[in-house]
């Protein structure tokens, strides 16, 4: 491969299938939640689906898709965090140790969001004021997840040279 680097695949179709319909499914669900609840409701259970597929697959898919591969304790993301705030954080193939702590707080924040909007589609907690509070904060804490996210996507595809959105559609990354 001359003038090209050596490709390594990182992420599998199972994996990337995941990512972007999650993305999907999310933006139908905000831009659905005001008069379009047929569409709001079938975006969540979507949604809940993913998530689920994702989280059996932390558990059972390829190494880079594994939760052991990415998701470190507190000692060893609080030591990237001290890097990347001096700029000298090394590059990961698969998913750093703040993008593996995000995953989990998105996959948690996501599943929380979906659980309380099955409630509210309950005749039970329908018309339950708190619940729809709580639906209503774990949207926005999604969103900030989200903002949070995109930019650490960014700030890694610039300060390692290499297009992480890209990467997330064909699977592979620089070796």
């Amino acid at each position: 491969m001359r003038g090209e680097a050596a490709r390594v695949r990182v992420w599998d179709p199972l994996v990337r299938t995941c990512h972007w319909g999650l993305v999907a499914a999310f933006v139908a669900a905000w831009f659905s939640h005001g008069g379009y609840l047929p569409v709001h409701r079938l975006a969540g259970y979507a949604i809940a689906a993913l998530v689920l597929v994702r989280v059996a697959w932390g558990f059972a898919g390829p190494p880079h898709a594994r939760f052991a591969d990415f998701v470190r304790g507190p000692r060893a993301l609080a030591a990237y965090a001290s890097l990347l705030v001096r700029g000298r954080e090394p590059r990961h193939i698969g998913h750093n140790p703040a993008g593996g702590a995000m995953i989990v707080v998105l996959l948690a924040v996501l599943a929380a969001l979906c659980a309380t909007g099955v409630m509210l589609d309950t005749p039970w907690f329908r018309d339950d004021g708190g619940v729809k509070e709580v639906h209503d904060v774990l949207t926005d804490a999604a969103l900030a997840c989200i903002a949070l996210h995109l930019a650490g996507v960014a700030y890694a595809s610039w300060r390692h040279r290499e297009n992480l959105v890209a990467a997330m559609i064909s699977g592979t990354k620089r070796q």
